[in-house]
Order: C-alpha cells, then structure tokens, then sequence
C-alpha cells in the first residue's frame, strides 16, 4: 500500500473573496511545494492573463498576485492515496478532505467556489457537508484535459469576473 500524500497549505489573504479548489495537488506540485507546479498546468497562465500579472513571475510574486486580486487557493483533499498525479488515480475509500468548516470560519469574505475540474467538484460534493456557497466548475487547468486553451481562459474569465 502506498504512502498517503499530504497536500498543501491554503494560499490565502485577509482579503479573500474567491476559493479555487484543485483536488489535490500534482507529483511535481507537491515535490516543490507550490501549487500548481507543473509548468504544462495552465493554471498561472490563464490566471496570469485574466487577472494581469506575469505567469512567469517567481512563485512569492504570482501568490501575492492572487491574494491581491482576493482570491484563495485550496484543495479538497488533506490527503490521499494515488500513484501518479490524476485524479483518477485516487483510492476513493483513502479520501481525507480538508477543513472547511474551519476555513470558512476564519475566512468568512469568501462567497463563492470555483471548482478546477470534475474530480473537485465531484469529491467536494461528496466529502464536505456544511458548506453551500454558491459554486461553478471550471475546465480543468490540468495539462490532461484537452481543450482549446482560448475556451478554458473563457470560462475561466466568467467563474472569476474577470
């Protein structure tokens, strides 16, 4: 049996209105110990391009870029176990979701969720009680999902008011 993985810190500031949540954080991502790690993740590209900051930027910079822009940063997982980095790889039954009651507590600005793909919205859904803010799936930024990079940036644009 493999090792449960142990995701990441929130990336959040006082001024949080906004929470992207992945599902849980790639191999690479975790290995370097930022979000979104994987330099095909399109997630700091389409970021970057909505919200005007450079993708390229040392990682300190793009954090503080969407803290200014008051959005937050999570997964839905504490932990797992997976071999690999999909989503599909996930033991279902070794789920362990983050503590949103908590967070949600602490951060109460925050009004709205946007799910980075399917397996976030479906795991959220499925592990996480209490929590009814208004919500909307986004393509996943993930290098596996195949879509015309112009129609993620759109529907990504739409979810963050961009």
């Amino acid at each position: 049996m493999t090792e449960p993985l142990v995701g990441l810190a929130p990336i959040v500031g006082e001024r949080a209105r906004v929470l992207i949540l992945g599902n849980m954080p790639s191999v690479m991502s975790l290995a370097v110990g930022q979000y979104y790690g994987n330099p095909r993740n399109g997630f700091w590209r389409i970021t970057g391009e909505i919200l005007g900051f450079d993708a390229a930027a040392p990682y300190p910079d793009r954090v503080a870029a969407l803290c200014a822009h008051g959005i937050a940063v999570w997964d839905v997982l504490r932990s797992c176990r997976r071999i690999g980095s999909l989503d599909s790889a996930v033991e279902r039954d070794s789920m362990v979701p983050n503590d949103f009651a908590a967070f949600f507590g602490e951060y109460p600005a925050i009004g709205r969720v946007v799910f980075n793909g399917a397996a976030a919205e479906a795991n959220y859904r499925r592990l996480v009680r209490g929590t009814a803010l208004p919500s909307v799936r986004v393509p996943s930024s993930s290098p596996a999902q195949t879509m015309r990079y112009a129609d993620k940036v759109h529907a990504w644009r739409a979810a963050l008011g961009g």
